[in-house]
């Protein structure tokens, strides 16, 4: 190590991964590190993931990693309240309300009157969103199956079961989330 060089340079995350559960159980007391190391490689894998999505498929079209979001569950779900769609995304309402600004102004969605009350908005795609989110899921789909093709299907099916199992056991604590 040179005199400059601290031991925060020489780490890559899998070192930093090891030596925080080395640090954090040894040296701290913390008697979980395991869950930190899971929780660690849990949101790496999503941030990694999510930033080539946007990257590879969403920004060279112009949109953004919850720009797509929006649009494809209004896409999927067919017209919902900007409320509805904030859950269905995983988005505040005002991430929504502020996405939909935009993607009205770009032609993808629009905004009609709801039938609950004078104030209640409805959002929906317009013929150019649909046509624009066949060719975007088109690309984003073909990228997902990059990613899965890295695990076998017995693989791929343990990891959405655990997932599934690690979300439905939310419950058992007091879990903050959007919704």
């Amino acid at each position: 190590m040179t005199a400059t060089e601290s031991d925060g340079e020489r780490l890559d995350f899998w070192s930093f991964v090891d030596l925080a559960g080395r640090r954090l159980s040894e040296e701290f007391g913390f008697p979980h590190p395991h869950a930190t190391r899971l929780l660690l490689t849990l949101n790496r894998a999503s941030a990694i993931v999510t930033y080539d999505l946007e990257s590879t498929v969403h920004r060279p079209r112009g949109h953004s990693w919850a720009g797509f979001r929006l649009l494809f569950v209004t896409w999927l779900a067919g017209p919902l309240e900007p409320g509805r769609a904030a859950t269905l995304a995983g988005m505040s309402r005002a991430a929504v309300s502020n996405l939909a600004k935009t993607l009205i102004a770009d032609g993808m969605m629009a905004r009609a009157p709801g039938e609950r009350d004078g104030r209640s908005v409805i959002l929906s795609l317009t013929e150019r969103g649909r046509e624009a989110m066949l060719e975007i899921f088109a690309a984003q789909n073909e990228r997902e199956r990059q990613w899965a093709g890295v695990l076998t299907e017995t693989e791929r099916q343990m990891l959405i079961m655990l997932l599934d199992k690690l979300i439905a056991g939310r419950d058992q604590f007091d879990v903050r989330e959007r919704s």
